[in-house]
């Protein structure tokens, strides 16, 4: 089937209390475990590229190759730009036909975010393609895009209520303790401000950094709001270390199949395992 936008999928995961797992791709194999996973559990999912993906693989060869995924695909898919920063950059994920956006203005003043956010929202919308936006800043680092822990600051429910008011933003991204990359402990969430922005906000709620997250503050986090839930981290350990097993039994070893097909394997391995926490089993 055709690529689907992401507000479609979040409003029903909204409706359901589930999350969908948004997955961020590199190259072929990656974007080919996603849709296994996704078909091998019968779920919905969303293909995600950053500015690092677009950059390496090229946005026409991203593109090109989750448009022929999802066709070939019995389950729906949403192509997601993460962690835009520029409008300009929008928009040419917009001109390469992504079905869904994010415009991280998240490092700006709150009026400045929001101006952004709305020329995004002007500019894309009338063509079907939806918006996430994020208030309050993640910690780590998302390719080029790095956070201090003392700069990272959570998401004020008050702020929230206000900035989708003004907005109308399809999904919003909220800081609530994750971190982009790996963690150096257990990551502890902050649920009651959670339950406080969803009070307040009916937009749907976005959850970053999400790999090494234990699974049951996962599902603490979507019983409380969040219904879209974004993995990267968990994807590239997993494919590494499959491709560097292969290497550290044969290091003559010089078929490029024969460490990208194993890591692929365990690239789906780990993404069913994160679909099955989310609750979007089935849900296609």
């Amino acid at each position: 089937m055709a690529l689907v936008s992401m507000v479609e999928l979040l409003d029903q995961a909204q409706k359901g209390h589930y999350a969908i797992g948004a997955f961020n791709c590199n190259n072929m194999e990656i974007v080919q475990a996603i849709v296994a996973a996704a078909e091998a559990e019968n779920a919905p999912v969303i293909i995600q590229a950053s500015q690092g993906a677009i950059k390496y693989a090229g946005i026409e060869y991203i593109t090109t190759l989750t448009k022929l995924a999802a066709e070939k695909a019995n389950v729906p898919i949403a192509l997601h730009l993460d962690h835009g920063t520029s409008f300009a950059q929008v928009m040419q994920c917009a001109r390469n036909g992504f079905s869904s956006v994010m415009i991280d203005g998240s490092k700006h003043l709150l009026e400045d975010n929001i101006a952004l956010t709305n020329k995004v929202i002007e500019a894309v919308r009338p063509l079907g393609i939806s918006v996430e936006a994020e208030l309050g800043k993640i910690g780590g680092t998302e390719d080029d895009i790095t956070v201090s822990e003392r700069e990272a600051l959570f998401t004020e429910p008050a702020e929230a209520e206000y900035f989708v008011q003004a907005t109308q933003v399809d999904a919003l991204a909220i800081a609530i303790g994750t971190a982009h990359g790996q963690y150096k402990g257990i990551p502890k969430l902050d649920f009651e401000r959670l339950t406080k922005i969803r009070e307040r906000v009916s937009t749907p709620l976005v959850l970053h950094g999400s790999s090494g997250v234990p699974e049951e503050a996962l599902r603490e986090a979507i019983s409380r709001g969040i219904c879209k839930i974004n993995i990267d981290t968990n994807i590239r350990e997993a494919f590494v270390l499959a491709a560097r097993h292969v290497l550290e039994g044969d290091s003559k070893e010089i078929d490029p199949r024969k460490m990208l097909g194993p890591a692929r394997e365990a690239a789906t391995a780990i993404i069913r395992e994160k679909i099955r926490i989310f609750g979007s089993t089935g849900k296609a």
